[in-house]
C-alpha cells in the first residue's frame, strides 16, 4: 500500500513543472501520505518549505469519499487564519490529490512535549491562546474542527500554533442557517468529549471545547488526564470527573489556570464554558507575557530573544503568515488533470 500512496514518476514529472518538488514521506496513513515538498515560483529562484499530504481516492472507504473528504476540500478554501495551517495549493492528477500546506518546521505539539516535558504556565497560556484564537476563528465561521488533539497542533519556525488536520471539521448549521447537531463519532478518544465517547448527538463546537481542555491539561502535566484503553472506563471517569493533576507541578500552577481546566472538562454541557467565555477567561487574558525561556533557548544559541524590534516582536507572535510573500489570499484548486 506505501508504494501505492507514493508519488508515480509521471506524478513527479507534471508537478515539477507547477514547481512543486516532492521529497521524502514524513507520515503514512491509510489512505494518505505526508511528503516534504518545495515549491519554486517561476519568477524568482526561492524556494517555500511545504508539505504535501497525497490523497489516493482509489484507496479511501466510500463514507469517506462521499462526505468527510468533500467537507475538508471545501473547509480548506473557505479558511485563512495566522494560527491555522496554510494551504498552498490543492492539485488532482486522476485519482490522487495533492494537497500542498505550509510546512510546520518545529513539529507538533505531542512530540515538542515528548522531548522536553511539562510545558511552563506562561508558555501554555501563550500557546493556548493561539489555539482558541484559531479555533474562535473556525466557530466564528461556523466550523467545527471535531478533531483537536497535540499531534494536530502544529508548530512554525517562529513556535507559533497552527491548527491541522481538518479531515473530521465540519459545517455546524445547515443551508437555512439553523445548528446542526453531529452524530458521528469522531476524532481521538483521549480527547473526545464524554458526549461524543457516548454516542449521542453531539454539539461540535461545545466538544471542540472539551478537547482544548484536554490540549491544556497535556501541555502543563506532560501526561493524558484520561486513559483510553477501555471506552467504558473512560466514559465513567469523565462524567465523574476522576482526573487529577500531577503531584510534583499541583503547587507550581496558579489557581487560575487550574479553575479554567476544571471548566473546560466539565462532563455537563450546559455548564461547560463556551469558547467566547474561554476567550474572556482572567487566565488567559492576563498580561501577555513575553514566550518562555524555554522556547526562546530555542530560537537561537545565546538564549536570546531573535526578535528585537517592535515589528520582529509582532511577526513572532502572528507567526510566519504575516509575510506578504508568503501569504496566499485563497489556495489554488486545479482541476482533475490526467496528462
Amino acid at each position: 500500500m506505501a508504494a501505492r500512496l507514493s508519488p508515480r514518476n509521471s506524478e513527479v514529472n507534471a508537478l515539477e513543472q507547477r514547481g512543486y518538488l516532492i521529497g521524502k514521506k514524513i507520515g503514512q496513513g491509510s489512505y494518505a501520505t505526508v511528503h516534504l515538498a518545495d515549491y519554486v515560483d517561476s519568477s524568482g529562484p526561492k524556494k517555500m518549505r511545504l508539505a504535501c499530504k497525497i490523497f489516493d481516492k482509489e484507496k479511501a472507504p466510500k463514507d469517506f469519499l462521499e462526505k468527510f473528504f468533500p467537507r475538508e476540500l471545501e473547509i480548506l478554501t473557505k479558511i485563512e487564519n495566522p494560527h491555522i495551517i496554510q494551504v498552498h495549493s490543492i492539485l488532482q492528477r486522476g485519482p490522487r490529490v495533492f494537497i500542498f500546506m505550509r510546512y510546520a518546521d518545529n513539529g507538533d505539539l505531542l512530540t515538542f512535549i515528548k522531548q522536553h516535558g511539562v510545558i511552563p504556565e506562561n508558555q501554555a497560556r501563550f500557546w493556548f491562546r493561539q489555539i482558541t484564537s484559531g479555533l474562535h476563528y473556525l466557530h466564528s465561521k461556523n466550523i467545527a474542527h471535531r478533531d483537536l488533539k497535540c499531534e494536530n497542533i502544529l508548530l512554525s519556525r517562529r513556535f507559533n500554533v497552527k491548527l491541522a488536520d481538518f479531515g473530521f471539521a465540519r459545517f455546524c448549521v445547515d443551508l437555512e442557517g439553523h445548528r446542526v447537531l453531529s452524530e458521528t463519532y469522531c476524532g481521538s478518544a483521549a480527547y473526545a468529549a464524554p458526549e461524543v465517547v457516548n454516542g449521542t448527538r453531539y454539539n461540535p463546537k461545545l466538544s471542540d471545547v472539551w478537547s482544548i481542555g484536554v490540549i491544556l491539561f497535556i501541555m502543563l502535566n506532560a501526561s493524558m488526564p484520561f486513559d483510553d484503553s477501555n471506552l467504558r472506563k473512560l466514559l465513567k471517569d469523565q462524567i465523574t470527573k476522576n482526573w487529577v493533576f500531577r503531584s510534583r507541578i499541583r503547587d507550581k500552577i496558579s489557581s487560575a489556570v487550574k479553575s479554567l481546566v476544571r471548566q473546560l472538562l466539565e462532563p455537563d454541557v450546559t455548564l461547560r464554558l463556551t469558547l467566547d467565555r474561554v476567550i474572556q477567561n482572567e487566565w488567559v487574558k492576563a498580561k501577555k507575557e513575553r514566550p518562555n525561556s524555554l522556547i526562546n533557548s530555542l530560537f537561537n544559541t545565546n538564549g536570546k530573544e531573535t526578535a528585537t524590534t517592535e515589528e520582529e516582536k509582532k511577526a513572532a507572535i502572528a507567526g510566519d503568515y504575516r509575510s506578504a510573500e508568503n501569504k496566499k489570499s485563497k489556495p489554488k484548486i486545479s482541476a482533475n488533470e490526467n496528462g
